[in-house]
């Protein structure tokens, strides 16, 4: 199938799967995110005047999911949140593995080079994913060195904070969702 995302004012026309597809090229295929955003950002036929616009709502909606999973955590919630944020890869995973077309572009700078710095991202991939069972490192990489995201990392690691993780994870989801937008030609 053609990657390509239509004019964002006939979103609302489209089916439930080309809905799902245009936002498996904006955010990491996840059927658990398409389950819970495209009955609440296409209810009543929204129409939105731009994929800013658009991936300001998905944002708007998944700080709602975060708030109310740190109100009354649920292990539904949870395991939604889980399933959303495990759909992105880990950071600086090999080529051969499993990466979207997009996250491989985005990683690039973490891929290759010191095979020192690459165990050391490894590790502390692992050691993030102990402090926070069930979630995974996410960030808006946008060109950044592996010594400064692994320093962001170590930072967020520190902070032992879960609910601060989801949001900071939700938060790089859609920054890195508009910046596909904006790759695509999409206006924001």
């Amino acid at each position: 199938m053609t990657s390509y995302l239509p004019i964002v004012s006939q979103l609302s026309h489209l089916s439930h799967s080309e809905k799902t597809r245009i936002l498996n090229e904006l955010f990491e295929p996840c059927p658990d995110l398409t389950q819970y955003l495209i009955p609440l950002i296409f209810a009543d036929s929204r129409e939105y005047d731009s994929y800013g616009t658009l991936i300001e709502e998905i944002r708007r909606q998944l700080m709602v999911l975060a708030h109310r999973y740190q109100d009354v955590p649920t292990p539904e919630l949870k395991e939604t949140i889980e399933a959303i944020v495990g759909a992105h890869p880990r950071l600086g995973t090999p080529k051969k593995t499993g990466l979207s077309s997009h996250s491989r572009n985005e990683q690039k700078t973490l891929n290759g080079g010191d095979p020192g710095l690459a165990k050391r991202l490894t590790n502390l991939n692992e050691e993030y994913e102990e402090a926070f069972p069930g979630l995974r490192y996410v960030v808006f990489v946008n060109g950044r060195s592996r010594p400064i995201i692994m320093e962001d990392m170590k930072r967020r690691i520190e902070r032992n904070d879960c609910g601060a993780e989801i949001l900071d994870s939700f938060n790089a989801m859609c920054d890195i969702a508009l910046d596909r937008a904006a790759k695509f030609g999409a206006k924001l």
